[in-house]
């Protein structure tokens, strides 16, 4: 009888042991939660709930996007780093909080708190100028400008902000000077290019496409090494061997530091497949934008790179950390 028993225990253990393993649900077992640390309508928004409408299919579970807007994305990726490590809070971010932001700002995060999923894509930064200015090409425009020192203004999107710093990367490899002027964002920049109150737009393109089309203004130049289709007469910085100065506006997908590596690489897949839709694809094209899409690692080494190359402009121009 004792040695029924031992047996009938040993069993029951074996079998406890083995629930776990055949109990664990497959990732994802229920709706995960999609930071975007921006307001609600921007490209940023709309590009998130786009890539989180193609993959609830593909994970059956609910996407719930929140947007979680302030300090220039800051705020949000805050968050998104303190959250549980369990693969069920994502944030859809841009790069700004993550490379810039962090030399202007005392933020509470760097590179090793989060882990970099995958980045979908880019859109080009671009300077425009009059009609009436003396250069029609890149190559033309940087001359115009080294040779000219001090005498042109461009506005941008804020002190520190990345249209400055992407832009300054590229006037000191060219060995020009330029003025900087701060504005709101892009918007305000673009009133008061085209009111004539600075000479030259920085900024992103969907606020001056409108008036490169209408023939007030042209942009000989993109911060993107790869030209934009959108705007066929504008140089990317390769063409003028200058690839390496490369800032644009990006976009990805990260998760807090220490989530497990098999949920990580599963987020990977089903997103960078989702980024290579045609239907996702069209969304990034409405918006002057192009499908570029990076793994785990590339995205990891390119915002460790970005963070050090803009640390560098950003402490040229004395720029404090508020």
């Amino acid at each position: 009888m004792f040695a029924s028993a031992r047996t009938f225990a040993a069993v029951a253990v074996a079998a406890l042991a083995s629930l776990p393993a055949a109990a664990q649900p497959a990732y994802p077992a229920r709706p995960i939660t999609l930071i975007v640390p921006a307001p609600p309508g921007g490209g940023t928004d709309l590009f998130g709930r786009q890539l989180a409408e193609i993959v609830e299919a593909e994970f059956k579970q609910k996407l719930v996007v929140e947007n979680r807007a302030g300090g220039g994305g800051t705020v949000g990726v805050t968050q998104i780093v303190a959250a549980q490590p369990d693969g069920y809070t994502l944030g859809f971010i841009w790069n700004s909080p993550l490379t810039t932001s962090p030399h202007s700002l005392n933020v509470l995060y760097t590179p090793d708190r989060y882990a970099a999923i995958m980045s979908i894509g880019f859109s080009s930064y671009v300077l425009c100028v009059q009609p009436s200015f003396p250069a029609d090409t890149g190559a033309q425009f940087l001359a115009e400008v080294k040779a000219n020192p001090g005498k042109y203004t461009y506005g941008n999107d804020g002190v520190g902000g990345t249209m400055q710093l992407a832009a300054e990367r590229i006037f000191a490899a060219a060995g020009a000077r330029v003025r900087p002027v701060p504005f709101g964002g892009a918007g305000e920049t673009a009133r008061n290019f085209l009111g004539g109150h600075v000479d030259i737009y920085g900024g992103s393109l969907p606020p001056i496409l409108p008036h490169v089309q209408a023939g007030r203004a042209k942009c000989p130049l993109l911060t993107s090494a790869e030209g934009n289709p959108s705007l066929p007469g504008a140089a990317g910085l390769a063409s003028l061997g200058m690839g390496a100065e490369e800032t644009v506006l990006w976009w990805g997908l990260i998760a807090p530091a220490r989530t497990p590596k098999p949920v990580l690489d599963r987020l990977e897949a089903v997103f960078s497949t989702a980024a290579r839709s045609a239907k996702f694809g069209e969304a990034m094209a409405s918006q002057g934008a192009s499908v570029r899409v990076r793994g785990s690692a590339e995205t990891s080494a390119m915002i460790r790179g970005e963070l050090d190359a803009l640390g560098k402009v950003a402490q040229a121009l004395g720029i404090q950390r508020q």
